[in-house]
């Protein structure tokens, strides 16, 4: 497959991390860093070695992994390890990890020193299709997510189907999420046909498509300005889920099982707000629901998630943005919807 080209970097896949040989050699950076959450360094850092075997002058920086671990104080403890490290501006971070690496770790780096080279080898499936594509790195505030971040692009994207091995069914389908917001939002047929897959065993084409329709949102409005909020369909109620679950549930949600509700309930809201059909939402509806696990989503925390979801990043003048759906792949976005039809949202999926 063909290298994606977003900006001024590309998007490789599956080569074996070659291309990261001859970046390395053409760069001559003064230290090379490799960030990793336990998880990662464990299982998926003896495929990195293996695949650079000739790489052996580079330090490894390891957090905890979660979520719950993607804030300033973390970031706090990179940033003094760097130094402690003698890191300086021509220095190399490869964060090699799930989203909460690629997010973290593209944070730290545009902002030690105002600014290091880094690269993504995302090695879950969701920061395949999701986190480390499109230049946005953060981390969270008060379990409110990406409240503090930049838009920094990586030197080049690494996809390797080999990490996907690793995950558990849970986290292949946490990815699966964002593959179907994709289709949803922008290709009808990319929906239809991966209704049709098997998420446990996706071909790199499935996932290539994913990441090329990512890539065409981000590259026409890179700072999100207008058409990349499409990208937020399902996000607005779904981070709020996700938020409320990770300091509230003795087993959080992953990112994708939040999102799947949140594309149920924003799909509810397209069908009385946009064009969306009954059909239409009957389809996504039942599709979601047979694959992802019902939620309850308790009626006593309703206020709570509306107050989550008064601190989106989307929101002007005080009121709530959504991105919905005109039909099964096109989606409009900045559409203001009352207090009383997000609760009718929560409703209907809590009613399913």
């Amino acid at each position: 497959m063909e290298p994606i080209k977003n900006a001024d970097h590309f998007i490789y896949f599956e080569t074996g991390l070659s291309p990261l040989k001859e970046l390395l050699d053409q760069n001559k950076y003064s230290k090379v860093f490799v960030f990793a959450d336990t998880n990662t360094a464990e299982l998926c850092l003896p495929t990195f070695r293996s695949f650079l075997d000739d790489l052996e002058d580079f330090d490894i920086i390891e957090t905890d992994p979660g979520e719950e671990n993607k804030n300033i104080d973390f970031c706090i403890g990179i940033w003094k390890t760097l130094l402690d490290f003698g890191a300086d501006r021509k220095c190399l971070m490869i964060n090699l990890g799930g989203g909460v690496i690629t997010d973290m770790g593209g944070f730290v780096a545009s902002t030690y020193k105002r600014g290091i080279d880094f690269i993504n080898i995302p090695t879950t499936l969701l920061s395949q299709v999701d986190a480390s594509v499109g230049g946005k790195t953060g981390i969270d505030i008060d379990n409110v997510k990406n409240m503090v971040g930049t838009f920094s692009l990586p030197q080049a994207v690494f996809i390797e189907n080999t990490f996907l091995t690793t995950l558990s069914k849970r986290e292949l389908l946490s990815g699966f999420a964002e593959m179907i917001k994709h289709g949803l939002i922008k290709d009808k047929a990319y929906y239809e046909r991966l209704k049709t897959s098997n998420y446990e065993a996706l071909i790199p084409e499935e996932i290539y498509r994913s990441i090329q329709i990512k890539n065409e949102v981000v590259t026409e409005d890179p700072l999100e300005k207008g058409l990349r909020k499409i990208l937020n369909f399902g996000h607005t109620i779904g981070h709020a889920v996700e938020s409320y679950a990770l300091t509230n549930s003795k087993k959080p949600l992953t990112h994708g099982e939040a999102i799947a509700i949140g594309m149920v309930c924003e799909a509810y809201l397209s069908a009385k707000y946009c064009n969306l059909t009954a059909d239409e939402l009957t389809d996504i509806t039942t599709y979601i629901c047979s694959i992802y696990p019902k939620y309850n989503i308790k009626e006593k925390s309703f206020d709570t998630l509306l107050e989550l979801m008064q601190s989106d990043k989307k929101n002007e003048d005080g009121q709530i943005m959504f991105s919905l759906l005109d039909k099964i792949g096109q989606c409009t976005f900045n559409c203001r919807i009352t207090t009383a039809d997000i609760l009718s949202s929560l409703t209907y999926y809590n009613n399913l």
